[in-house]
């Protein structure tokens, strides 16, 4: 009985430690270019949103913390690949 209990913890711990490592291989490293949203605030105005391609001219509500419709946009999508 303890050579199973043993054989059990083992493949546990080595599943464990596999979903561990593609865990932290499917991080993104924080660089240049991998940035979420962009500002552009000359020659014109305008935020680009990266993750769901959504562009709003409305810089000075976003930047006044107005995300509503950023986040709104990111959240169906990612409900909808769920879903998929």
């Amino acid at each position: 009985m303890k050579m199973l209990r043993a054989k059990i913890y083992d493949f546990e711990l080595a599943k464990r430690e596999a979903k561990a490592h593609e865990d932290a291989r499917a991080r993104l490293k924080i660089e240049w270019g991998s940035q979420i949203r962009s500002y552009v605030l000359f020659p014109y105005q305008q935020v680009a949103d990266h993750r769901t391609d959504v562009k709003t001219s409305d810089v000075d509500g976003v930047l006044d913390g107005d995300l509503d419709e950023l986040i709104r946009t990111h959240l169906l999508q990612a409900a909808n690949a769920r879903t998929n």
